[in-house]
């Protein structure tokens, strides 16, 4: 079972191939993080942003989630557009970023080789997810990046997949929050064309008029 708090232990050992992967970067890189990656960002938020993995030179070296590589830079450059971030975003987990009403997590926590979490992986993996949807009594939006992070998504959630189709900018409601769809934000599909920026943009605009039309108008003064 997974801890409340869906949190992984940093010596995680549920996955052989991941911990010994882990274990050879811990012995070549032993600055680096080298351990299961936490989710970034309040419990209290109303938006959850699931990733597939962490990358190798990404959040596997810097311990925060897209934190380090290309896909962060098009993510958090997104978020501050949107109002879910602000500070600046340097790469660095000591940046000063800080993100508003917006947590991230990742699909799996710790990095795999070649990027390619096998579905063990991702199974073995999915309990810590279940529980981090769990602890965020005020979730109302879950953005999904890339196929794989829905389907666990769906399965975390003990949906049927046939129910709830992978399609870049839909959104489908799961439970109280609503689902959005978008490919991930790496660079090989950025460079591809299968995502643009405006493209990744849309997705957080629904996503923003969504969380606003559920925000209670204030009386001015």
């Amino acid at each position: 079972m997974a801890p409340a708090s869906g949190k992984p232990g940093r010596d995680c050992p549920r996955c052989p191939r991941l911990v010994a992967f882990r274990e050879n970067w811990r012995n070549a890189e032993p600055e680096w993080f080298n351990a299961p990656v936490p989710s970034f960002g309040p419990i209290d938020a109303r938006l959850l942003i699931v990733g597939l993995a962490p990358g190798l030179r990404g959040a596997n070296r810097t311990g925060r989630p897209f934190t380090g590589d290309y896909a962060g830079d098009l993510l958090y450059t997104t978020l501050k557009e949107f109002g879910f971030a602000q500070g600046n975003y340097a790469a660095r987990p000591d940046d000063g970023l800080t993100l508003i009403d917006c947590r991230i997590t990742n699909a799996v926590r710790c990095v795999p080789p070649e990027n390619k979490p096998t579905p063990q992986e991702i199974a073995t993996c999915r309990s810590f997810l279940t529980a981090t949807i769990a602890e965020m009594t005020k979730l109302r939006a879950i953005v999904a990046l890339g196929r794989i992070a829905h389907e666990t998504l769906v399965a975390a959630q003990s949906a049927r997949r046939r129910d709830y189709p992978f399609a870049h900018g839909g959104a489908q409601p799961m439970g109280a929050a609503m689902l959005f769809d978008s490919y991930h934000c790496s660079r090989y599909n950025t460079n591809t064309g299968v995502l643009t920026p405006q493209m990744f943009r849309d997705v957080f605009a629904q996503v923003r008029k969504h969380l606003d039309a559920e925000t209670p108008t204030r009386p001015p003064g």
